[in-house]
């Protein structure tokens, strides 16, 4: 009786074992067919969790990786470049060096400038630039004697352009010498001096030889191209005047001449001459070149030029001149413009029209 009551319950749990799965079949079936029929809303959800994913473990990655820190510039400014290196060095700062010719003597290697300046806050492993001194451009008085004066102060001036000068020049002495004018015959200090701070060079110069005179030349009746010739082999200057020819005169000649009563004069004694000048042309045009310059301490080199409106310059005459009042005849074609030109440098123009 028992076993037939047991095998009775079996067979009722059972049958209502069956009924639930049969109940959850389709419930199972209808869900797993939704599932199929939203595949892309299924792609945006998995793509959606990847992407948070990453997110979150990006920022845990920055929040727990700490940054370079801070750190104050020092000043380096001054110190040697040794030293700058290792207190750079010791606040992880990397230098970016520059070197600088400076006017200082005796500070080879030392610190002239940073950026940042000092006090700036800049992170770990930036970079500062820092302007290193060469020294100066000499350290010493170089040997000038034999050489030209202006030659040695052009050379001066473009040795310490943009900077103080080391080497200033003093006015210098002249006394006649045998050799030519402007030679430098002796100096103070001498040749080698140790530069430690600027230095004042005392020059004695020569102004030529002081026993040579020249001969009076018979000038009247010449052409302005006669006078020309003479003024470029000349050791005198003319002081040359002109006025209009009158009838009973020959247009573009020398009509005058000053008169020492002896016929030898000392070198670039000044002597006045007076042109005649025709009143009228329609291609060239006479007249007298004037400039006012500074006088001279000797005769220098002088060149005066004409450049033509159409065409290329020439050299009208060469001469040497001590400076001041400066007078050159000429006779060039109209729009013509002349230079003066002294040690190649243009001091006086004017145009011919």
């Amino acid at each position: 009786m028992e076993n037939e009551n047991t095998q009775s319950s079996l067979e009722k749990s059972d049958g209502k074992m069956r009924k639930k799965i049969r109940a959850v079949g389709p419930k199972f079936s209808s869900f797993y067919e939704r599932l199929q029929s939203s595949v892309p809303a299924l792609i945006i959800t998995v793509l959606c969790a990847f992407l948070l994913m990453l997110f979150a473990a990006l920022a845990v990655f920055f929040v727990n990786v700490k940054g370079p820190e801070k750190v104050l510039v020092p000043n380096v400014m001054g110190k040697s470049l040794e030293d700058a290196l290792l207190e750079l060095q010791a606040k992880e700062i990397y230098p970016k060096i520059n070197l600088r010719y400076s006017e200082n003597p005796g500070d080879e290697g030392t610190i002239l400038d940073q950026s940042p300046k000092a006090g700036a806050i800049v992170k770990g492993y930036s970079q500062i630039s820092l302007v290193v001194s060469r020294g100066v451009i000499v350290d010493s008085v170089g040997d000038y004697i034999g050489q030209n004066i202006d030659e040695l102060e052009l050379r001066l001036q473009a040795l310490f352009a943009g900077q103080k000068p080391l080497i200033i020049l003093a006015s210098p002495e002249y006394k006649s010498d045998q050799a030519d004018a402007g030679t430098i015959l002796e100096q103070d200090p001498p040749a080698g001096t140790y530069i430690s701070e600027p230095v004042t060079v005392q020059l004695v110069v020569s102004r030529g030889p002081n026993y040579e005179t020249t001969r009076v030349p018979n000038l009247i009746g010449q052409s302005i191209n006669d006078l020309l010739q003479t003024i470029s082999r000349s050791k005198i200057v003319f002081d040359i005047t002109s006025h209009i020819a009158s009838d009973d005169e020959k247009a573009g000649t020398v009509v005058a001449q000053q008169s020492f009563g002896r016929e030898f004069i000392r070198n670039y004694t000044r002597m006045s001459v007076e042109i005649a000048l025709p009143e009228h042309s329609d291609e060239n045009v006479a007249g007298v070149f004037r400039a006012q310059l500074a006088d001279y301490p000797y005769p220098v080199p002088m060149r005066l030029e004409a450049k033509p409106s159409e065409g290329d310059a020439y050299t009208l005459v060469t001469f040497s001149h001590p400076g001041g009042n400066v007078t050159v005849p000429y006779s060039v074609p109209r729009g013509t413009t002349l230079s003066l030109k002294v040690s190649e440098r243009v001091v006086a123009r004017q145009s011919i029209n």
